[in-house]
């Protein structure tokens, strides 16, 4: 910028806020119960959420045994839509934002 009533050139530097938008990270929680089976759990985990048979036997002990286990990671508008298949089918889940 120039000032021409002193005839200097001086530097005007602007100060833009950016804002970013990103979504927390969330986990996607299988609870335990005493209602459903591990092969129904399992069946479950490989058609909801595209898990092996392998990663879905192990999330089925690990929920069994924990109590609830974080079956799929991503943000909440991927979870959710899995989280209601899972609950349709009688399963609790749920899902939680991670805290940043």
């Amino acid at each position: 910028m120039i000032d021409l009533e002193n005839n200097i050139k001086t530097d005007q530097q602007e100060d833009i806020d950016v804002l970013s938008l990103t979504e927390d990270p969330c986990h996607l929680i299988v609870w335990n119960d005493e209602v459903n089976t591990f092969e129904w759990v399992i069946e479950t985990l490989i058609e909801i959420c595209g898990h092996t048979f392998e990663q879905a036997e192990q999330c089925s002990y690990i929920i069994h045994y924990n109590g609830k286990y974080a079956v799929k990671n991503g943000s909440f508008d991927e979870l959710k839509p899995l989280c209601d298949a899972i609950t349709e089918r009688g399963i609790n889940a749920t899902v939680e934002v991670l805290a940043g």
